[in-house]
């Protein structure tokens, strides 16, 4: 049985208030992972931020100075992560941000409710 997205929301406190169980370590370190190369951040950055929330790669390769055959590549890295998801239309792909994804990272990160780091 699966997680649902708030239950698994909920397996990724942020590291600064308990440490991160070693299945949400993988799966957190797995996401970074995928981000840690430039192209592949600059990718999810020009998903997350085009209008409408998604974008293809029409889009969004014209930003990059970079092969279509690699951009489709770590596009593909990105959703395998779990960090996008696609949606095919006609001859095109879509891909957007998974929110649920980005929220966990995002909450694995957060240290600003108890200051640990100031």
């Amino acid at each position: 049985m699966s997680k649902s997205p708030s239950e698994a929301e909920c397996a990724y406190a942020p590291v600064v208030r308990e440490p991160l169980s070693a299945e949400a370590a993988a799966d957190v370190a797995g996401k970074l992972k995928a981000l840690s190369d430039p192209v592949r951040l600059r990718l999810f950055s020009l998903v997350a931020s085009h209008a409408g929330g998604e974008a293809c790669v029409c889009d969004i390769s014209a930003n990059l100075d970079v092969s279509q055959p690699t951009i489709s590549h770590h596009l593909k890295v990105l959703k395998e992560a779990g960090l996008l998801a696609a949606e095919r239309r006609a001859s095109w792909v879509y891909y957007s941000v998974v929110p649920h994804t980005l929220r966990s990272l995002a909450a694995v990160l957060d240290v600003a409710d108890d200051g640990a780091l100031t």
